[in-house]
């Protein structure tokens, strides 16, 4: 048996036992503009712990990192409402090291604990896959082989157990995947999670966009890009670099990642360091 139908046999038997991990994509590569998917099986919220510090929206945390990530998925919410954003969400840097996938899980997690979103997270880096490695997910495949049409989508997701959050892991790791990116294939893949998760977040891990060109190519099919800069990393240079690398993007903002805090402007230990005294006095 080759490796792509050991994985489709395990792929099989994991939605047999727990059949809410399908997003119920269809089964064709053709482009479907049928109606918004009505789920077979509705995704219901899990609440499996991840233990990394680093994922600080996996449990539900208050700490004031988590309270970022919550006004940066609430200001992705609003602009989804307003209408001027459609789902799908690619997070990216200009250069490796800036934590996008950090930025990237984090948002994919806080959102994933909202009552009313479902979101299904990709990892579109496929030179250094790292979001099953966060979330701790073994898979036999994943968007790799969705781009070389060796598996359905479906049969590349897996339910993380958290909240109502889905991954489509990137699958076999691959030195020069800028074919894959540049093919016919990707286009389609991305028009059809839009036509048919409508009601759904899309959020897209991709490998920093000025040392490889498939980062490039995936900013101009998805609805909007969140840049992430991390402070002493990237030089002023490098990031307007990486900026103007995304013209023809909808380039929604930048996450200032790991800033340097002011002790005169620590407003949330204020304000639970008197918060906590007030209870105990």
């Amino acid at each position: 048996m080759s490796r792509i139908e050991k994985a489709l046999e395990k792929a099989s038997q994991l939605r047999q036992r727990v059949p809410d991990i399908s997003l119920d994509l269809p089964a064709s590569n053709q482009i479907s503009q049928s109606e918004p998917c009505k789920e077979q099986y509705p995704i219901h919220p899990q609440n499996r712990c991840i233990n990394n510090a680093l994922l600080v929206s996996a449990n539900g945390s208050g700490s004031p990192i988590a309270e970022e990530y919550k006004k940066l998925k609430s200001n992705l919410i609003g602009l989804v409402r307003q209408g001027s954003l459609s789902n799908v969400i690619m997070v990216t840097s200009s250069i490796a090291g800036e934590g996008k996938s950090i930025t990237a899980l984090n948002l994919a997690l806080s959102l994933a604990q909202e009552i009313d979103h479902t979101v299904l997270l990709i990892d579109a880096d496929l030179r250094k896959p790292s979001a099953h490695k966060y979330l701790e997910i073994e898979h036999d495949c994943g968007l790799a082989e969705v781009l070389e049409n060796k598996v359905e989508i479906s049969n590349a997701l897996v339910h993380t157990g958290i909240g109502r959050l889905v991954l489509m892991p990137a699958g076999t790791v691959s030195q020069n995947p800028v074919e894959l990116f540049t093919s016919q294939r990707l286009t389609q893949i991305i028009k059809e999670i839009k036509n048919r998760y409508q009601d759904r977040f899309v959020i897209i891990d991709t490998p920093p966009i000025l040392p490889f060109a498939e980062t490039r190519t995936l900013s101009r099919l998805v609805d909007g890009v969140i840049f992430v800069v991390k402070e002493r990393l990237a030089s002023q240079a490098t990031i307007a670099e990486g900026l103007l690398a995304l013209e023809g993007a909808n380039n929604l903002g930048i996450v200032y990642n790991e800033a340097s805090i002011c002790a005169s402007d620590d407003r949330y230990g204020h304000y639970y360091n008197k918060h906590y005294q007030q209870n105990i006095s």
